[in-house]
C-alpha cells in the first residue's frame, strides 16, 4: 500500500481560497500557516497601495523616516528640491541596510559598511576603490511608487507591467477633500508608539472593523459611540439611549459641516475595488470635539485654524492596512505591517498643529491615553483570537450584520488572492 501523496503547496491554497464561505471568517490556515503569510505578502504588500508615514515627519529637504512592508525595508524622504522620494533601504553594493529604523535628517544617505554615498534622489554619488569603467548610474537605490494624500503619505512596490493600481487616483481625489480643511501636511508630530501584537496583521484588521466588542473599550466609549455598525433594524435595546444621544449630536454635527463647508457624506468601497475605502466626517458624543475622558479638546490649537473644536470626528479606513481618525485638535493615524504570520506591528502617530507647545498647548498623557488603552486593548483581543484560531478545533463562524466591514475586508483580501493565484 502507498502512502498518500501530499497535495502540492499551490493546490492546497486555491482549494482553501475556493472554501472560503461569505459571512464567515476565514479558515485557520489563513491566520497562521507561513505559505499563506507569504501568499499574503505577495498578493497584497506588494501588490496596492499602503499607507507607510505622513508627511509631518519629513517636513524638510533630506528629512527620512523608516517602514517595513515584510521583509521590504523601505525609506521615504524629502529630496533636495522637496519632492517626496521612497527607495528600498538597501545598499547597491552587498545589500547591507543604509538606514536604521526611526526618522532624522541627511545630507546624503551614507552607507555604514563600505561608504557607497547616494544623494536624496537615489542617485550614486560615491562608491570608494571601483574600476575605471565602473558606471555609477547603474547602481541607483531602486525606487517605490510613493504619493502624498492630504498630508498623508502611500507607497507601492508593484513593478513590472501591472505596475501600481491605477484607482488609486480616484481614492486620492475622493478623499483628499475631507482631509484639506485640517491641514496635516502641515502639522506637526506629537508621539508615535510602535506596538507589536500577536495575531496575524488580518486579525488586527478585523478587530478594527467593527465594534461588536467595543464594550471592551471603556476609554473610547466615553466619546465613540457604542452603536458604530448598527442600524435601527438590529439596535438592542439597551443601546437606545446612546443612538437617541447620537441622532441628536448628528443633527447638530451636519449643521456644523454644511456651515463650515466639510464634506462630510459617508462613502463606502471597501470591496468592490482594488484601493478599497471608507470615508465620513461623523458626531461624538459628550462635548464633541475629541477623544478624550470628557469630550472636550486634548490640543487648545485647532488644525488648520477651523473656528470650532466641535466637529465630531472624520474616520477613514484604507485596505489593506490603515486607518484614521481626525479631530478638530489632533490627528491619529493607523498603520498595520505584517512581522510574521503570528506577529503584527500597530503603528499609532498622534498629529498637532505644528505651532502647538508640548505642556502649554496640550498634554501628551491626555492626548495619548484613550487610544494608546484602547490599543492595548485590542492587541491582548487579537492574541487571544490568534491562541483561538490556530486550535485544530476552530472553524469558522458567522459574522453578525454589525461585523459587515470585517465580511467587506475578507471579501476583498480573498479577491486579492484569487488574483495572485490566477497570475
Amino acid at each position: 500500500m502507498t502512502a498518500p501523496t501530499a497535495i502540492p503547496q499551490q493546490a492546497r491554497l486555491h482549494e482553501a481560497v475556493a472554501r472560503r464561505r461569505p459571512g464567515h471568517s476565514l479558515e485557520g490556515p489563513f491566520y497562521t500557516d507561513r505559505d499563506f503569510y507569504a501568499l499574503d505578502l505577495a498578493a497584497v504588500f506588494t501588490r496596492v497601495w499602503l499607507f507607510a508615514a505622513v508627511e509631518a515627519e519629513i517636513p524638510e529637504p533630506g528629512d527620512w523616516t523608516t517602514a517595513e512592508i515584510g521583509p521590504y525595508p523601505l525609506v521615504v524622504l524629502r529630496d533636495d528640491d522637496g519632492g517626496l522620494r521612497a527607495f528600498h533601504n538597501v545598499c547597491r553594493h552587498r545589500g547591507a541596510r543604509l538606514l536604521d529604523a526611526g526618522r532624522g535628517s541627511v545630507a546624503n544617505l551614507v552607507c555604514g559598511y563600505h561608504k557607497w554615498t547616494y544623494g536624496t534622489d537615489g542617485a550614486l554619488r560615491h562608491a570608494p576603490s571601483q574600476p575605471a569603467d565602473f558606471d555609477p548610474s547603474c547602481y541607483g537605490l531602486k525606487a517605490v511608487h510613493v504619493r502624498a494624500v492630504g498630508g498623508l503619505v502611500f507607497v507601492c512596490l508593484a513593478d513590472g507591467p501591472d505596475g501600481p493600481p491605477a484607482d488609486f487616483a480616484d481614492f486620492a481625489a475622493r478623499v483628499e477633500p475631507y482631509l484639506l480643511p485640517h491641514a496635516l501636511r502641515e502639522a506637526r508630530v506629537a508621539a508615535r508608539v510602535d506596538l507589536v501584537e500577536e495575531g496575524n496583521w488580518k486579525l488586527v484588521m478585523e478587530n478594527n472593523r467593527e465594534c461588536y466588542h467595543c464594550d471592551g473599550h471603556p476609554e473610547l466609549l466615553r466619546t465613540f459611540f457604542p452603536t458604530y455598525g448598527y442600524t435601527e433594524a438590529n439596535l438592542p435595546p439597551h443601546l437606545r439611549a446612546a443612538h437617541d444621544r447620537y441622532l441628536r449630536a448628528d443633527v447638530e454635527a451636519r449643521a456644523t459641516y454644511e456651515r463650515l463647508g466639510l464634506p462630510y457624506a459617508l462613502i463606502e468601497e471597501l470591496d468592490d475595488r482594488v484601493t478599497g475605502f471608507r470615508v465620513q466626517r461623523d458626531a461624538l458624543d459628550l462635548a464633541g470635539e475629541s477623544f478624550t475622558p470628557d469630550g472636550t479638546a486634548a490640543c487648545r490649537r485647532p488644525l488648520g485654524g477651523l473656528p470650532t473644536p466641535r466637529l465630531g470626528h472624520l474616520a477613514l479606513h484604507l485596505q489593506p492596512n490603515a486607518w484614521f481618525h481626525v479631530v478638530g485638535d489632533h490627528a491619529i493615524t493607523f498603520s498595520v505591517l505584517p512581522l510574521a504570520p503570528d506577529r503584527t506591528l500597530l503603528r499609532t502617530t498622534w498629529l498637532v498643529h505644528p505651532d502647538a507647545v508640548e505642556g502649554e498647548d496640550y498634554d501628551p498623557d491626555t492626548l495619548l491615553k484613550v487610544w494608546t488603552a484602547t490599543n492595548e486593548q485590542d492587541a491582548r483581543l487579537v492574541a487571544r483570537a490568534q491562541r483561538g484560531v490556530s486550535s485544530p478545533a476552530y472553524a469558522p463562524g458567522p459574522y453578525a450584520p454589525t461585523e459587515y466591514q470585517v465580511e467587506a475586508f475578507c471579501a476583498w483580501y480573498v479577491a486579492r488572492l484569487r488574483e495572485e493565484l490566477g497570475r
